[in-house]
């Protein structure tokens, strides 16, 4: 079998799905917009095609900016034709999903991921339009959550496969902890992007709440990850004069995530809005306890009290009630974790999700006579 990827080759999401696929035998293309800013695709024999002279920026917002995509579809078509896949699949409901649906090429396999689905369609009538016409072009939709699942029926009526990001149980594991604070030190982190919707704001919150309460616990914050509101948060820390108790790393490489996570005694996910929580899974497969808000799909991959305990959204009270009891109880803490490991490994193992993908695509195949030609 041979699949063409509409995806950003930059993303791990996307290098997770290909190289699994790979590992299954399928011949992998992938389709991207940007360029390879690393090379990992050669070792899988994983075929790369990018546009030459276009500019990537022109893809990062605007719903105008959407109509330079009909620059590419003629470059599209050329790869179809020299790739000749079995599926075509693009990854992203609103950009790479508008390229597959004007493609024309059929089956077209559509996946959403979050954003494409919760803030695209906030754009005035065109937003919603684009994304009901992609949905109409798709021969099946995959969503990675049911939660989401439910947001992407406004704008179709067809049936929904669930195929959530799995999670590679031989990287995200129990490793030597780096040393981030003192030996001594109990730390909470998180690791999100530092923008409006992933609530590190509220973490903050509930961090200071709990440094009130507990003044003589030696209680650290992590906060892994980069992004716009990390000034604006930095200040937030100093003027509540816990600087000394926070470390912001900026952004790091995806490598480097599974030792933050081991430098972490308990992980904390407090989005206002949320597709899914592949965060939180990682952090459960290195045994750490988590906290999680109750938005989007977060609830379906935490099991209230047995691998950590869901709060309201936006309550930074609550989040607080809840680190503090694993603060407390070290013992909770070690089977809260050990229980996450057990819950991904059942359910979210990255080699299951990848079955789930290959079924997808046979089903697509043996129920398409022949792919349309371009």
């Amino acid at each position: 079998m041979k699949i063409l990827l509409l995806t950003d080759i930059n993303s791990p999401h996307s290098r997770k799905w290909a190289t699994g696929l790979a590992e299954r035998g399928i011949r992998i293309g992938i389709f991207s917009i940007s360029s390879p800013v690393e090379d990992w695709y050669t070792a899988s024999a994983i075929e790369v095609f990018v546009p030459v002279k276009f500019n990537p920026g022109a893809f990062s917002s605007g719903i105008f900016r959407k109509i330079k995509y009909l620059k590419l579809v003629p470059y599209l078509g050329k790869v179809i034709r020299e790739f000749k896949p079995d599926v075509l699949h693009a990854h992203y409901a609103s950009s790479y999903g508008l390229l597959g649906a004007l493609s024309g090429f059929h089956p077209y396999v559509l996946s959403v991921w979050g954003s494409d689905i919760y803030f695209f369609p906030r754009i005035p009538v065109l937003g919603p339009m684009i994304l009901k016409f992609n949905f109409r072009k798709a021969d099946k939709i995959l969503s990675t959550s049911q939660a989401m699942a439910g947001v992407i029926h406004r704008y179709t009526g067809k049936g929904i496969c669930i195929t959530p990001f799995g999670i590679d149980l031989t990287a995200f594991r129990v490793l030597p902890a780096g040393q981030v604070f003192g030996p001594g030190d109990l730390v909470i982190g998180t690791v999100k992007a530092l923008e409006q919707v992933y609530g590190v704001e509220i973490l903050i919150r509930a961090f200071q709440l709990l440094k009130k309460k507990l003044p003589g616990l030696p209680v650290k914050l992590l906060i892994v990850g980069g992004g716009s509101l990390e000034k604006n948060l930095k200040s937030m820390v100093m003027q509540s004069g816990l600087e000394k108790e926070v470390i912001f790393t900026g952004k790091v490489s995806h490598t480097e995530v599974p030792r933050y996570y081991n430098s972490m005694e308990i992980f904390a996910a407090l989005s206002l809005s949320e597709s899914f929580g592949v965060s939180v899974l990682e952090a459960s497969a290195c045994e750490k306890p988590v906290v999680v808000s109750d938005a989007g799909g977060l609830p379906e991959v935490v099991v209230d009290g047995q691998t950590g305990f869901i709060v309201p959204a936006g309550n930074a009270e609550k989040a607080m009630e809840a680190i503090e009891k694993l603060v407390r109880d070290k013992a909770l803490r070690n089977e809260m974790g050990k229980n996450g490991r057990n819950f991904v490994s059942q359910n979210f193992n990255v080699l299951n999700s990848v079955d789930r993908m290959v079924a997808a695509y046979e089903e697509c195949v043996s129920g398409t006579k022949k792919p349309k030609k371009i």
